[in-house]
């Protein structure tokens, strides 16, 4: 065994961030008895998880899962996606990359080869920024090609729910330029991300089959062109962007930008957990999840590598920060016994992210990770998703005395908050609190401490506009109601500490709110546990009490 003095368990309490304003805050207006039990009898204090805190390129940049777990598990900030490609676009290395010279060399020998561009159009910065794409397109052109076609995925959710329409007229404007200056660059294919393409940790390959049907085969409803099948689906008042059915592009009833043998296509998303799939289908000659009808043999490419262990993809134009020395390995090297679980949702973030995107163990004797598959349905009509079968599986881990440091995720907050649905996601928050009430009666039983956080903001800023032009935004009447906002936060995030014998709330207290950020959790973890800190982490949120 390992020199651990004290167990901990973790609780990633997914989107669930700190707001004052009882404005559509979900957190304020859920029952939350237990985190308010917590705040009184434990340490608490609020940490920052966006921006550059986290990595992104500015303090504007909401947070997310992705680069808000890498920040708890690497114990240090690392350059981010958007940031990394932000870089590589000013100082032109991208276009000079091996990768992108293959790119245009193969278009411009082939003849009558299409570069393709697949990626989610907004300018969310937590998948994909639309200033990339862009970018790229003007670049090509620039270099000679002249047959562009653009997959568009809506997205809705890390931006405004129906905002299609503003990164729709941005795209159109460059295209139309292109096409003045003798570029037959256009749309051929679209449709939700949580819908199409963007299915994540194989939790629905049909998103991913539908997205090829779109994309690749060129078979969907069919429009002229993408404002008209925007116009169409705004008939539908209850359908927002991330939900827009699949679409396709003709002209004289023929599909204008199917993917064929010797074209290029270029992935513009750069964070991986959402392109991984869609990767697979690309590139794998050995494929079972769906039947793909026809297999292109295309040069396949991402804007970042989005496996780093199975190296998906092989083709990448920017690379991807190299997290080393990340809390897992520490551990594990300390042959400290770690537990991870959440449900699908969420798992790949608890292990794969938290680990530094780092697929698998660095020590399956010393760990074990679970996985509670995730229900295929839309997550507000059952906000309490999958809370309780984490709960009972950590209790149980912890009651057998089989792990010294623990993770779990539970994704209510953020899953159930993307949706817009208020009510939902009050449910959700309620559910969350409810279990944590739980996990305190069991780390009483067990002696173990907890720490309870989360990586970003979400259900608590649930709605857009200010309260003053909304009188009756609590009304169940849609009239009454401003638009829902979908997408995560600036808000700082929770940040708690319960130890049952209260030793520590003796001897010690916790920065003030605002002095931290998620990276600082790993040293924090390790003086909790008795374990000697490391240099390479930021420094721990405790303070010794003169």
């Amino acid at each position: 065994m390992s020199t651990v003095k004290r167990k901990l368990l973790t609780v990633v309490m997914d989107g669930i961030g700190v707001r004052e304003e009882m404005y559509g805050n979900a957190v304020k207006l859920a029952h939350t008895s237990n985190l308010d039990w917590l705040k009184q009898n434990g340490l608490y204090t609020a940490i920052k998880a966006h921006g550059t805190y986290v990595g992104l390129p500015s303090d504007n940049d909401i947070g997310n899962s992705e680069v808000g777990h890498n920040a708890l598990g690497a114990g240090v900030i690392y350059d981010q996606g958007a940031k990394l490609v932000n870089n590589a676009i000013k100082d032109g290395s991208i276009f000079k990359s091996a990768i992108w010279q293959e790119a245009v060399t193969r278009i411009k020998s082939s003849h009558g080869s299409t570069l393709h561009f697949i990626g989610l159009l907004s300018d969310g910065n937590v998948h994909s920024h639309q200033d990339h794409l862009l970018a790229l397109l003007k670049q090509a052109h620039k270099e000679g090609i002249n047959k562009i076609r653009i997959h568009v995925l809506l997205d809705g959710r890390d931006v405004a729910p129906r905002s299609a329409e503003i990164y729709a007229e941005a795209l159109e404007k460059v295209l139309l330029n292109l096409r003045n200056l003798g570029c037959d660059a256009k749309v051929a294919s679209g449709g939700g991300r949580m819908v199409i393409t963007m299915d994540r940790y194989e939790a629905d390959w049909q998103m991913v089959y539908r997205g090829w049907q779109v994309h690749v085969l060129g078979k969907g409803l069919s429009f002229p062109n993408l404002e008209s099948a925007i116009s169409e689906f705004r008939k539908d008042s209850e359908l927002t962007d991330q939900y827009f059915p699949g679409f396709v592009i003709t002209e004289e009833g023929k599909a204008i930008g199917t993917i064929e043998d010797n074209d290029v296509v270029l992935l513009t998303n750069f964070r991986g957990d959402r392109a991984i799939e869609i990767s697979k289908a690309f590139c794998q000659e050995e494929f079972s999840y769906f039947d793909r009808e026809r297999f292109p043999r295309v040069y396949f490419a991402g804007m970042m590598e989005y496996d780093g262990d199975e190296h998906i993809p092989a083709n990448y134009l920017v690379s991807p920060p190299k997290f080393d020395g990340t809390m897992g390995e520490y551990l594990a090297a300390m042959g400290v016994h770690q537990f991870a679980a959440s449900e699908t949702q969420k798992y790949g973030h608890v292990t794969f992210f938290w680990n530094g995107n780092r697929s698998g163990m660095f020590d399956p004797e010393s760990e074990k990770y679970l996985e509670i598959p995730s229900d295929n349905l839309s997550f507000n009509l059952k906000p309490w998703m999958k809370a309780y079968e984490i709960v009972e599986a950590t209790v149980k881990e912890l009651c057998s005395d089989k792990f010294e440091f623990g993770r779990i995720n539970f994704p209510n907050g953020d899953m159930v908050g993307h949706t817009g649905d208020l009510e939902a996601t009050i449910v959700a928050v309620a559910t969350v609190d409810l279990m944590i009430g739980r996990l305190i009666r069991a780390a009483n039983d067990t002696d173990t401490i907890l720490v309870i956080t989360a990586d970003h903001g979400n259900a608590e800023q649930m709605l857009e506009g200010e309260e003053e032009k909304f009188p009756n935004w609590l009304s169940i009447d849609s009239k009454d109601r401003p638009k829902a906002r979908t997408s995560h936060t600036l808000s700082e995030v929770p940040f708690y500490i319960y130890d049952p014998k209260q030793r520590h709330k003796e001897n010690v207290k916790l920065r003030k709110s605002g002095e931290g950020s998620l990276a600082n959790f790993a040293n924090t973890a390790l003086e909790l546990m008795g374990l000697e800190t490391s240099d390479r982490f930021y420094p721990s949120l405790l303070i010794q009490k003169p």
